[in-house]
């Protein structure tokens, strides 16, 4: 008898689906006038082709970037990059900043894998180094750059210069001043001890999930810019060289965008000068939100808010001189 109300039970989540796809149609019905009205204003289709351009031009870039770091991650192992620097730090460090060039990586990639090298014996200037090149400058990035500003190549060249110095001076400047007790030693890994196989897809899977939803709100935002901000507003931001470059600074942290797709919102944002959108492009993959939460996770929240400020502010100071120069 005990059995008899198991059955019931079991069976109740289930009915209810039925239900709640029937009522989910019948809104669908009922509200579709007023959907079709809102999506066919001049706004609403500006926003949407805005908002797909940026999905469509980016999502490749994302998904290759994503398996290259994932199976770098996974299949490289942490005592290659210790055998492979230099011995002197100081040395380590551009060294470590250069190899962001050859091995991809994403935002999402970078903080554990520099984790995992300050845990095999790499100096943590060199690691740290590699955790700010590594999403910035990789072949991916650079490729998605190059893309995203046909009839401006030179942003390429200025992005790649950029993001490598500020890179080797935060390793170096981590090595004047940077304390011990200032970097917590991290965490396992949460891949360590599973197959590769299992580690790579769990890597992939992650990954696509974290950086895909970040690339939906920052098409979204570069659809609301275009379309729903008043152009004047716009151009008053974009018309002011010290304004526009700190609005895209904060907002490349706010919007957390993955690097591989971070070149097509900012080629979007078609007010703004080639600087500003530099600035965008540098600050992005070296310091934004879910970045401070990993790297806090990582190294410790004392490690965090004194990186994230200083890379936050040399990054800005760094491409506004690289623009000056060569933009």
């Amino acid at each position: 008898m005990a059995t008899v109300p198991e059955g019931p039970a079991k069976a109740a989540p289930d009915s209810k689906s039925p239900l709640l796809l029937v009522m989910f149609l019948l809104g669908a019905v009922l509200l579709q006038g007023p959907v079709r009205r809102a999506l066919g204003a001049p706004v609403m289709q500006s926003w949407m082709t805005v908002f797909v351009a940026v999905l469509v031009q980016a999502l490749p870039f994302l998904v290759l970037g994503v398996l290259l770091s994932a199976a770098i991650a996974v299949f490289v192992p942490p005592s290659f990059f210790a055998r492979a620097l230099p011995s002197r730090p100081a040395l380590a460090v551009p060294v470590a900043g250069l190899a962001g060039v050859v091995l991809p990586g994403c935002e999402c990639a970078s903080v554990p894998v520099a984790g995992a090298l300050v845990r095999r014996g790499v100096t943590p200037a060199a690691a740290l180094s590699f955790l700010l090149s590594a999403p910035a400058i990789n072949p991916i990035v650079l490729t998605a750059t190059a893309v995203a500003f046909p009839r401006d190549p030179e942003m390429v060249v200025a992005r790649l210069v950029a993001s490598l110095l500020v890179a080797c001076a935060m390793g170096w400047l981590w090595l004047r001043i940077g304390r011990p007790d200032w970097l917590r030693p991290p965490a396992r890994s949460s891949y360590e001890g599973q197959g590769k196989g299992a580690a790579f897809w769990g890597s992939v899977r992650h990954d696509v999930m974290h950086a895909g939803g970040f690339l939906v709100v920052g098409a979204m935002a570069a659809a609301t810019l275009k379309a729903v901000v008043p152009a004047e507003w716009l151009r008053m931001a974009a018309g002011n060289p010290v304004v526009s470059v700190l609005a895209l600074a904060i907002l490349a942290v706010l919007l957390s965008i993955c690097s591989e797709a971070d070149a097509f919102v900012a080629a979007s944002l078609s007010q703004f000068s080639l600087t500003a959108r530099l600035t965008f492009l540098v600050v992005g993959p070296m310091i934004d939100l879910k970045l401070f939460a990993m790297q806090a996770g990582t190294f410790g929240r004392g490690f965090a808010l004194r990186f994230a400020p200083a890379t936050f502010g040399l990054a800005i100071l760094v491409s506004v001189l690289t623009g000056a120069v060569l933009l």
